[in-house]
């Protein structure tokens, strides 16, 4: 019994805003592009000389050496920055009629009603809503705009800024120093549990556009919080680029899970660097689904700083038609006692590609140390294609890595047993990938998981005969 082509296409999220901009920095890059985003968000000075920095940087460096090739990208088609609501509002009833109705079609409002305990939408370069529940903010969390976070708390955040990615680790990591606009901050005190999630979410409208978002998240010593991010854009002809930076502490005892759902458009170039440094019996969990984007490249990574630090992460890559998936983890023990898990599923159907590509590297002096990987890729047509890329380093005798990968079609066994029951191929087959990807749709908020699962099952109906 031979597959046919099996495409995972999503049009939920497929509407384009007539809505306009209040201010644009208009196409290209260039240093008086840097200075504008940095004077039309009254920055002090230090950031604007991190800004010119970054912009040097990015400047001078190359492109990845591995991966999908991304040198055609012409950095001066885009449009680095726009406004299109003047400051942020607190009040859902005084976000734009448009931009409003945007998130209600994604389910924003309904979402941080229900089980949120706060919620915060970017609408390309900006934060245009923000709010957090009365019991949450007074417990001390501060959950802000990236841009009000400099504001308002400008010693924490320079204290924390750009010490975790520097604008020098890589080109994107680079033109994001130069150009980052919105994101999230999140502080959470010492001993504070945040009990519900909290949540933001990016929408890219328009084509040709750039999105740089920044997210910083500081867990103090004894602390608990889950973050939770979604991102959509609509389908173009033309490509808009994404290319955002994540910054997490977590310090002694403290635990942060970052679960992402991304379902970006097929011209969506996401290009991100998500990292987090991990402290004495610390936990750090990246729960990470690549749905969308038209080429993805990114690797969350655990630093695990002290003894007893623990780093998770649990990624599905979903590649159809048109898209390359290059993802997968960074774990790097620095010290002893520490230990590390990487879990990838990977899709493929209709032409995708979707590779694992990751590190776990025990340092020399980290003794003691565990780390397993494991990725697994289900292929589902004759058309697709998956590679697992690891880099397994382990410097001394007290510690080691366990690494396994396998590759697999759909079981005709499984398939045949499942028909000879009366279930139809189509819904056969879209139960064996729910169930290969449940080891992480499990680590979900129910809700999102069932939102997941309809991403994955949408327009295979009908697609298998």
């Amino acid at each position: 019994m031979k597959n046919k082509k099996v495409d995972i296409n999503n049009e939920k999220y497929n509407f384009i805003d007539d809505v306009e901009s209040i201010f644009s920095t208009g196409q290209g890059l260039n240093e008086d592009v840097v200075r504008a985003i940095s004077k039309a968000k009254n920055e002090p000075d230090w950031m604007l000389e991190y800004r010119l920095k970054s912009y040097n940087a990015f400047k001078k460096m190359p492109f990845p050496s591995f991966g999908p090739n991304v040198s055609n990208l012409n950095f001066d088609s885009y449009t680095y920055f726009t406004r299109y609501v003047k400051g942020e509002k607190e009040s859902w009833e005084d976000v734009p009629e448009t931009i409003k109705n945007t998130f209600k079609k994604i389910g924003i409002p309904e979402a941080e009603q229900k089980f949120l305990s706060g919620a915060a939408t970017q609408y390309e370069s900006e934060m245009v809503y923000h709010n957090m529940l009365k019991e949450t903010e007074e417990k001390g969390v501060i959950f802000l705009s990236t841009d009000m976070a400099l504001k308002l708390y400008p010693d924490l955040f320079k204290k924390y800024f750009g010490t975790v990615v520097n604008f020098a680790d890589n080109k994107f990591s680079a033109l994001n120093g130069a150009c980052w606009s919105g994101g999230s901050f999140i502080y959470v005190p010492k001993g504070v549990k945040v009990d519900k999630p909290l949540q933001s979410y990016f929408r890219i409208n328009n084509q040709k556009t750039g999105q740089f978002e920044r997210t910083l998240i500081i867990c103090d010593e004894g602390s608990d919080v889950h973050y939770i991010e979604g991102c959509t854009a609509p389908i173009y002809s033309k490509e808009s680029l994404h290319a955002a930076v994540v910054e997490i502490i977590v310090l002694k005892n403290a635990k942060c899970r970052y679960s992402t759902v991304q379902n970006w458009s097929n011209n969506i170039v996401n290009l991100v660097t998500k990292r987090a440094f991990v402290y004495q019996n610390g936990s750090m969990d990246w729960i990470d689904g690549n749905i969308g984007s038209q080429i993805n490249m990114k690797y969350p990574a655990c630093v695990l700083k002290e003894e007893g630090a623990k780093g998770t992460c649990i990624s599905i890559a979903v590649a159809g038609k048109n898209q390359f998936q290059d993802a997968g983890a960074r774990m790097i023990h620095e010290a002893s006692n520490t230990y590390s898990q990487i879990i990838s599923k990977s899709i493929v159907s209709n032409g995708g590609i979707a590779n694992y590509r990751g590190t776990a590297r025990i340092k020399k002096d980290a003794f003691n140390c565990k780390s397993h990987v494991e990725c697994d890729t289900l292929i589902l047509d004759e058309y697709s294609k998956s590679d697992t890329i690891p880099k397994n380093e382990c410097l001394n005798n007290s510690s080691f890595i366990e690494h396994e990968a396998t590759v697999s079609k759909i079981d005709e066994e499984y398939l045949f047993y499942l028909m000879s029951r009366g279930i139809k191929k189509e819904e056969a087959i879209q139960m064996i990938v729910m169930g290969f990807i449940e080891p992480f749709s499990k680590e979900l908020p129910m809700e999102y998981a069932v939102e997941l699962n309809q991403l994955i099952k949408m327009d295979m109906e009908g697609s298998v005969g």
